[in-house]
């Protein structure tokens, strides 16, 4: 598998987008992921997007982070916020996520990020045990998902 930084707005990006939200949709019984996102907030150094191809070059797994800092949304100054963590259902069970996440903390402790935070819910119990597994812990809540009950948030230093 070949993982590659990727514009946001590229049109594979927006293709793994496209079905992490309809398997929001379905998990969550209702609409997707809202948060306002722009690919700006995704371009080096203030974030990051990583593809991952399979050997027939077809995009198979995402993840991103993106800079955060102090905010009436709950975020400390330092935060690299994780999102967009998807692997195609088929590609599932290969290390794709872990692999991405390695990379992702990377990436955001050279910029100078001291936190990766990330929030996800209660209907993502496979999200939930990677980052755990990964050294993620609870952590107050933060976003634009911070009241509802099924948010879970979590917290991994960087430094």
């Amino acid at each position: 598998m070949r993982i590659q930084p990727t514009p946001y707005d590229h049109p594979d990006a927006v293709k793994l987008q496209d079905a992490v939200q309809a398997e929001y949709v379905v998990r969550y019984d209702g609409e997707g992921d809202v948060t306002p996102l722009d690919p700006s907030m995704f371009v080096p150094p203030h974030g990051l997007y990583l593809l991952a191809y399979d050997p027939e070059e077809r995009p198979v797994a995402s993840g991103a982070w993106r800079r955060q800092d102090e905010n009436d949304q709950g975020y400390a100054d330092g935060d690299a916020e994780l999102k967009r963590m998807y692997v195609i259902p088929e590609a599932r069970g290969l290390g794709l996520a872990r692999r991405i996440l390695a990379l992702l903390e990377d990436d955001a402790r050279a910029a100078g990020r001291s936190r990766m935070v990330l929030e996800t819910g209660t209907a993502q119990p496979e999200a939930i045990a990677l980052y755990t597994s990964s050294g993620y812990e609870p952590c107050a809540k933060f976003g634009h998902y911070r009241d509802y009950e099924s948010s879970r948030c979590f917290a991994k230093p960087l430094v």
